[in-house]
């Protein structure tokens, strides 16, 4: 297979890997090792013909970016939101799962000590690259989340640098504790100057405009990885650190453009981790599998069940953490990308220095990543329910703008235990979905204190619905990527904005709820009209269309607003997104309030009024 050839084979599967996970709801990770062992030692497509150490070298480019991006993702405001447990888990975690690991390699494994403290700083990593998915997959409250995103990101370098520590000692002549001591001076001024620095002149640069936009981001990608490769000349495996570094403090700094650079990363990301787990497993020799043994199952058994929980119980002692979270971090630890790339530079490199038990180090920390994330991706939801930390069902509506008729909208919802959420920077206009019971945020959806407090896991569509057409839009936008574009809406421009040469386009808005007429101002006087906010539930016999009869025109004389199925998933309707109610579903109609008694509007004998008139005006 030429290069090209075998470039697009490892894309192709990487990514197809990556989508059959997501249909299947499975770790993407699982699925990605198992698609590079079935192309790499039994069927022997994916071979790379390059020497152990470039290739070392280009999977350490990889995990570069990897973790820069995650850097990048870390808020100050979460650490302050953690509190004090983070300091636990990132200072005093780290050796203690060391020390235990090391210990649990050499009498529960056989391995030699120099392989076993090589092993144990491995695994202190606790993968971020597979933490975020599982995150995302049970919406932890952002407290528990925190910890967990922290702890994993921050750990990930330290765990590297201990195993090059290990390494060096064991194998370079001459090393010592005087040695080992100064390499983790050097280590620590190389991230503080090249990382801290590197990132702090990068963010100076951007906001002063010396970079034109095209090149931001391209320009970054070369930056880190050129921080990468010179952090590591002054000290081996310190680059890591670095780039960690130069992620925290430019994806803290005030950067205009963040959004943009952080959505560049997240994709390279994307690619970057398909490609990494089918190549790295496509390498290991079909023999190694016979060199599984009871004693290394009995080892990745330890390493979930006593090392890790000893960890976390020992360094959060009295840390001001809930115990639910202590329970929750002493369980959930799976390990990614980062942990394998070392094992796959360090196993052939402790063959090469004498220890021939240094095979086994690839095997096994792919075992003990196999078990960790198939263990805890399945139970990370179950055990965080039982905790109290996991959010609500993501099924609800959450509302922006307040007025007469969104309040009147948020009651009927709450009557019909639907989950809602209105918001608003005028307290004055929630004082009446206050004194319901509903629940309120006072403040800018768009602040940065409602991106670090607001709630809203439980939630999953969206409604802007201010008086300002433009700034629903705005909302939309911004709060696509964490909803999902197809259930972001915003109500319909006002008829002075709606002809086509001057309406939003629908990339620079959210799509239109209910009906492409029913703006603001016709939505707030057709309840002073007397139109209200209904439900029917709908059967074999009272069917939808049936529904649409007694109503008459949708959009018309009525509006169709949302609806509950049977299984209780909530539903925002809308025009471009439209749906067909089936028997058992809970609909809300907007509608005048005689029709709710089953009496039919005659237009020949019931006057129209005017704004239901209006709903006809083109």
């Amino acid at each position: 297979m030429n290069s090209a050839a075998l470039l697009l084979t490892i894309l192709f599967a990487g990514l197809a890997s990556q989508w059959f996970a997501w249909r299947v709801r499975l770790p993407a990770i699982v699925v990605l090792i198992a698609a590079g062992l079935a192309f790499g030692p039994v069927t022997g497509l994916i071979k790379l013909d390059l020497p152990p150490h470039d290739l070392s070298e280009l999977i350490g480019l990889g995990v570069a970016i990897i973790l820069f991006e995650g850097g990048m993702d870390l808020k100050l405001e979460d650490l302050r939101r953690a509190g004090k447990g983070i300091g636990r888990l990132t200072l005093l975690g780290p050796p203690l799962a060391w020390l235990l690991g090391s210990f649990a390699a050499h009498h529960i494994a056989g391995l030699s000590w120099p392989v076993s403290w090589v092993l144990g700083a491995i695994l202190v990593v606790t993968g971020p690259t597979v933490i975020m998915p599982l995150l995302r997959q049970v919406s932890l409250n952002k407290e528990s989340a925190s910890l967990l995103k922290w702890e994993g990101i921050v750990n990930d370098p330290i765990g590297v640098l201990l195993a090059v520590l290990a390494f060096q000692y064991f194998t370079i002549a001459g090393s010592g504790m005087a040695e080992t001591a100064a390499g983790v001076g050097l280590a620590l001024a190389v991230m503080i100057v090249l990382g801290g620095g590197g990132g702090w002149l990068t963010g100076w640069v951007y906001q002063r405009g010396l970079v034109p936009e095209h090149l931001k981001a391209p320009l970054l990608l070369v930056l880190v990885l050129f921080v990468y490769s010179a952090s590591n000349m002054v000290q081996h495996e310190a680059g890591l650190l670095s780039v960690t570094a130069m992620g925290l403090i430019l994806g803290n700094m005030k950067l205009v453009d963040r959004e943009d650079l952080m959505r560049f990363k997240e994709n390279l990301t994307v690619i970057l981790l398909s490609v990494l787990f089918i190549v790295i497993p496509s390498q290991l020799d079909r023999q190694l599998a016979y060199l599984i043994d009871f004693r290394m199952i009995l080892f990745v058994l330890a390493v979930l069940l006593v090392v890790r929980p000893l960890t976390i119980m020992l360094a959060t002692i009295g840390a001001p953490m809930r115990m639910a979270d202590r329970k929750l971090l002493s369980w959930i630890a799976p390990r990614g990308i980062v942990a394998a790339a070392t094992a796959g530079i360090f196993g052939p490199a402790l063959v090469a220095a004498g220890y021939p038990d240094g095979e086994k180090l690839l095997l096994i920390v792919f075992l003990v990543i196999i078990t960790t994330v198939l263990a805890h991706g399945l139970t990370i939801g179950r055990l965080s329910r039982h905790l109290g930390l996991a959010a609500k069902h993501a099924n609800g509506l959450l509302i922006v703008g307040a007025s007469p008729w969104t309040n009147a909208l948020a009651k009927a919802l709450k009557d019909q235990d639907v989950e809602v959420l209105l918001v608003d920077g005028a307290y004055h206009r929630l004082k009446p979905a206050r004194m319901e019971g509903i629940d309120i945020y006072y403040g800018e959806i768009l602040s940065e204190h409602a991106e670090h407090t607001l709630e809203t896991l439980h939630l999953n569509h969206l409604l802007a619905a201010t008086d300002n057409d433009f700034y629903n839009a705005l909302v939309c936008k911004a709060m696509g990527r964490s909803f999902g574009h197809h259930r972001t809406f915003q109500l319909a421009t006002h008829q002075e904005s709606s002809h086509e040469p001057k309406r939003l386009t629908l990339q620079r808005r959210g799509h239109i709820a209910f009906n492409a007429d029913a703006d603001f101002e016709k939505l707030t006087q057709l309840l002073k009209d007397g139109w209200k906010i209904q439900t029917s539930v709908l059967s074999k016999a009272y069917t939808f269309a049936k529904l649409k009869q007694r109503f008459g025109k949708p959009g018309a004389d009525w509006l169709i607003v949302a609806a509950v199925t049977p299984d209780g998933n909530f539903r925002l309707y809308s025009s471009e997104q439209t749906f067909t109610a089936e028997p058992g579903w809970n609909v809300f109609y907007f509608a005048p309030e005689d029709k709710r008694e089953g009496k039919a509007l005659a237009r020949d004998s019931v006057k129209v009024p005017a704004t239901e008139a209006a709903l006809h005006r083109p």
